[in-house]
């Protein structure tokens, strides 16, 4: 049993209207190889939870729809932008591809683009209880977070993953 499994505690619901036990919440963000975007968004969530008080009530992590930059670290451009933002990431984090698995051990399946939405419902034989989503479609723009691998913005990408972070954790609250 791995610490996504794990996490499956009862805590406390972050919802102050409805305070009652559950379990843990548990996102996957994903993009193409996992090295920029999705790191990125685990970063930038598990920074806003940590700012909200509500990190141990969720269970933040990253995977890939592809498997070519599997067992990489993150991109050292897309480390150099969370570290001028502030926001602390896993040294040690490296990339992995999603499984047909994750589709069941993880309650929000969050992807970059449509191409990663299209990718992570064929890993996951579908999307039978609507996990899957994209990042920019909770921030009310249906859009992707362009790849900074090949735009080598990582700027932007910082800024659209800030805002769809922020506002899927006002989803969240909600």
């Amino acid at each position: 049993m791995d610490a996504v499994d794990q996490a499956a505690v009862r805590v406390e619901k972050p919802n102050a209207k409805n305070t009652y036990l559950c379990r843990m919440q548990k996102i996957l963000f994903v993009c193409l190889g996992n090295i920029c975007r999705s790191p990125m968004a685990e970063a930038i969530m598990r920074h806003i939870l940590q700012q909200k008080g509500q990190a141990d009530n969720y269970k933040i992590a990253s995977a890939a729809v592809s498997e070519e930059e599997w067992g990489n670290p993150i991109y050292p451009p897309a480390a150099r932008i969370l570290r001028a933002h502030g926001i602390p990431y896993d040294t040690e984090r490296i990339a992995r591809q999603m499984k047909a698995e994750d589709y069941d051990r993880f309650d929000l399946i969050v992807g970059m683009d449509e191409a990663n939405v299209l990718a992570i419902r064929r890993i996951a034989g579908g999307d039978p209880q609507n996990k899957v989503h994209m990042l920019m479609d909770y921030a009310g723009c249906h859009r992707a977070v362009a790849d900074p691998w090949y735009t080598r913005d990582f700027e932007t990408a910082y800024r659209d993953i800030m805002t769809g972070c922020q506002a899927l954790y006002d989803h969240l609250m909600s």
